[in-house]
């Protein structure tokens, strides 16, 4: 089994809303747009980043919104040990690396596999992550035509863009 190397992340910090802080601003993200995805105020929010004494103790159903509105484990927020069982390959750790990924992407990635394997290649984890990146506006209803429903026609009614490929 390959030696595992986790990136420095967010795990150092020794608070939770040190933790909240740090992915938030990973994610140029404002409180309010965080909020806004978590389905909480910006004040509590506001408050639970602010809190050093680690005073607030959010329930956990509090704390697996804002972690599903960061794209990040429970954990991460936590400061518990990662989720095992995820392999991470020489080629996965080494395209991490140099990409500077936090320890949530690389987690996501080490879930994937097609065909029962993982990719094999530097090239391959860059091609999937970069795939998963450009699609995430379609997530948002913000691609070029917007969401399509199940007629192929976006939310608006409007027909898809077709791309000229001659």
């Amino acid at each position: 089994m390959p030696e595992e190397v986790r990136p420095e992340g967010h795990q150092a910090e020794t608070t939770l809303g040190q933790r909240i802080s740090g992915f938030r601003r990973d994610r140029a993200l404002s409180t309010s747009a965080l909020a806004a995805r978590a389905g909480l105020s910006k004040s509590y929010l506001s408050i639970l980043e602010a809190d050093a004494a680690e005073t607030r103790r959010p329930s956990v159903r509090t704390l697996q919104r804002i972690a599903t509105a960061l794209g990040v484990l429970l954990s991460d927020l936590t400061g518990g040990a990662p989720a095992r069982g995820l392999e991470r390959t020489p080629e996965l750790v080494s395209f991490a690396s140099s990409e500077g990924l936090p320890d949530s992407d690389i987690d996501m990635l080490a879930s994937i596999q097609f065909r029962g394997q993982a990719p094999q290649s530097e090239e391959r984890w860059r091609y999937i992550y970069n795939a998963i990146r450009i699609s995430e506006p379609l997530d948002e209803g913000r691609g070029r035509g917007g969401p399509l429903n199940a007629a192929g026609s976006s939310a608006t009614g409007e027909p898809p863009v077709e791309k000229d490929l001659g």
